[in-house]
């Protein structure tokens, strides 16, 4: 069976991508961010305690990376990692797995779901586990040279 990628970071939204005898995989790391309004004291707890800093719209980070499949990430922490949901938008309440991936573009598993995230927040860079389910490329570029995608721009506005 074909392989194709799919950019998530070329556009916002739900695309339904349906091609005989091929596998469609999202690809990219997006940004999640949340109302610079929502910021609070809660959140700024777990900035403070366990290193999680949420992204706000007020202060959304550049990345510098591209994985596979897609990354939706939603914190960083103070050594210049992200934390994110795989293959799925953002969401702690979903079952998608929760990653981590270093200042060196290694990517690690934090939990199984959100809820188990969260559940041991306080330890969570103690639960991480190298992740060898992601690859992290340094651009899409880079993905381009091994990886065939799919060009929606005839579609797409």
């Amino acid at each position: 069976m074909r392989k194709i990628y799919l950019d998530r970071t070329a556009f916002s939204g739900a695309v339904i991508v349906n091609l005989e005898d091929t596998e469609v995989i999202s690809a990219g790391a997006t940004i999640y961010s949340m109302g610079a309004h929502n910021r609070n004291v809660e959140y700024q707890r777990y900035a403070n305690d366990y290193d999680i800093q949420f992204i706000f719209d007020d202060d959304i980070p550049r990345l510098e990376f591209f994985t596979v499949p897609h990354v939706d990430i939603m914190a960083q922490d103070s050594k210049g990692g992200f934390i994110g949901t795989v293959d799925h938008q953002c969401d702690l309440e979903s079952n998608a797995p929760i990653c981590y991936i270093n200042k060196e573009l290694e990517s690690f598993k934090i939990s199984e779901s959100g809820k188990d995230f969260l559940s041991k927040v306080e330890s969570w860079q103690d639960s991480m586990k190298p992740y060898d389910k992601i690859t992290v490329y340094c651009s899409k570029a880079e993905a381009e040279t091994e990886l065939e995608f799919i060009d929606l721009s005839d579609i797409l506005p």
